[in-house]
């Protein structure tokens, strides 16, 4: 599952940065992180959960399967929601939420990732400053601790932190204009390389 906030309000911290592009550099970097999800031969289905018509719109096209944030309830339960669509689309698999904001992810980075999940009740991968998360994946039971400070609430949940190397695309999400600095030098996605020329 993918979450995607409203594009009006997506990426507020690298706003500065992007100018008139913010929305459009949002649905980029979600299109090229959805896209290398769908690529991995270890996903099933991709589940899109927005309340953005646009978003959606252009998500869906990609073959996402989306559906509205019923709870409105913020992150943690449209997680929750979207995860019961995901299990009755695909019963015998396993779950995970995935960050839109990943936008120099490779599909054999998260097939990895998935691949070291399959053995634990509860896995997560941290994002790139120790801090967050930008995988969470579940076997059994489905609670997603997503927000400030993830990691340690997810460690405090009993989620078990994956350490692999060679991952630094499902590591590195863009808040900043640093981090995107970091995504393009790893090489970023052809949706993301074309919005961040207008204004890197």
């Amino acid at each position: 599952m993918v979450p995607v906030k409203p594009l009006d309000r997506a990426k507020s911290r690298i706003a500065a940065a992007t100018g008139a592009h913010r929305e459009k550099f949002a649905l980029a970097i979600a299109a090229d992180t959805i896209t290398a999800a769908m690529a991995s031969p270890l996903v099933e289905r991709v589940v899109v959960v927005t309340d953005d018509l646009v978003a959606g719109g252009v998500l869906g096209e990609l073959g996402a399967y989306v559906i509205a944030d019923e709870p409105d309830a913020g992150l943690n339960p449209a997680l929750r929601h979207g995860a019961k669509t995901a299990a009755r689309l695909a019963p015998d698999a396993g779950i995970a939420a995935l960050f839109a904001d990943l936008p120099a992810l490779r599909p054999d980075e998260l097939t990895r990732a998935l691949e070291a999940a399959r053995s634990r009740p509860q896995a997560f991968v941290p994002d790139a400053a120790d801090e967050g998360t930008t995988l969470y994946a579940s076997r059994t039971h489905f609670h997603p601790a997503f927000g400030r400070g993830s990691r340690d609430r997810h460690h405090e949940a009993g989620a078990h932190e994956l350490h692999l190397p060679d991952i630094p695309g499902l590591r590195r999400d863009v808040d900043t204009l640093s981090d995107l600095h970091e995504a393009i030098a790893l090489g970023v996605g052809p949706h993301t390389a074309e919005v961040a020329a207008l204004f890197v």
